[in-house]
């Protein structure tokens, strides 16, 4: 129990059954788990998550407490420079470092393209610029898509009565992943408009299965394609990921597409020469 006075923070439950945790679940709730655990012990504040986190000693970098962040220093320079991570007590930085468990690769070469982003423009100014602003929304909810090509052509259509409708059939050919920490975080209490940013580099349907732990099996093929001139035109397209079949028993009623405030249509096309 925590000492009076003091403020304890509460790990929440997690439903780790649930189809978007599938990538994350092996390792994720087992550590969750220790993370409850430890924090039932605690009597005062402490750095439960990253002591967790570091004893599993499953990821290439460390994860260390938020304290360790010399002030002034940016959070992206600082990983870059030391393979350290500050990291909180919160569901953020937990499924954070879910990802460098099974990405190392692809965040490693996000947070290389960061800080040298920083370096470049003398450190952190009062806007990110284009690329910096795309590595945050990759960071923070990309999600990546094995498809096969109708579905793919839907999505960037933004065709959702298509791709939920008459294509419906070819999702169990697709496989998903919630690379994004922030995205995963949402789905821990879902709702109908989350929006993911689905990065628009389709993968190879001959990439290995995941076997559940260790480095994904996606993170060797797609770290090496993360170029900063692409990554700065924002290669995303929307995609509300509560109507993905089988995410939500809701979306199994064809009416659940029809709320246009979440599946919006395309926008316009602009007049030549606007």
């Amino acid at each position: 129990m925590a000492a009076a006075g003091l403020t304890v923070w509460q790990a929440p439950a997690i439903d780790w059954a649930a189809a978007w945790m599938t990538p994350w679940r092996a390792w994720g709730q087992a550590l969750w788990r220790q993370v409850q655990a430890a924090q039932s012990r605690a009597s005062a504040p402490t750095a439960v998550v990253a002591t967790v986190l570091q004893a599993a000693g499953w990821a290439p970098v460390r994860f260390v407490p938020q304290a360790e962040l010399p002030a002034g220093v940016a959070y992206e320079s600082h990983i870059f420079a030391t393979g350290s991570v500050p990291t909180r007590d919160n569901l953020h930085d937990f499924f954070n470092a879910l990802v460098w468990m099974r990405f190392p690769q692809t965040k490693r070469a996000l947070n290389r393209l960061q800080a040298q982003a920083i370096e470049a423009a003398g450190g952190v100014g009062a806007t990110r610029g284009p690329l910096r602003d795309a590595l945050t929304l990759f960071d923070e909810n990309v999600l990546l898509l094995q498809a096969p090509e109708p579905l793919w052509q839907a999505l960037r259509a933004r065709a959702w009565k298509p791709l939920f409708g008459a294509l419906r059939p070819l999702w169990a050919q697709a496989q998903v992943v919630t690379f994004g920490h922030a995205l995963t975080e949402k789905l821990v209490q879902p709702y109908k408009s989350i929006t993911a940013h689905v990065l628009c580099l389709p993968l190879p349907r001959d990439l290995p299965p995941d076997p559940g732990t260790g480095p994904h099996p996606w993170d060797a093929w797609l770290a090496p394609r993360l170029r900063a001139d692409w990554l700065a035109a924002k290669p995303y397209t929307p995609l509300p990921v509560m109507g993905i079949p089988g995410w939500c028993p809701a979306n199994e009623d064809a009416a659940y597409y029809d709320d246009t405030e979440v599946f919006r249509p395309p926008r316009p096309a602009r007049p030549a020469g606007a």
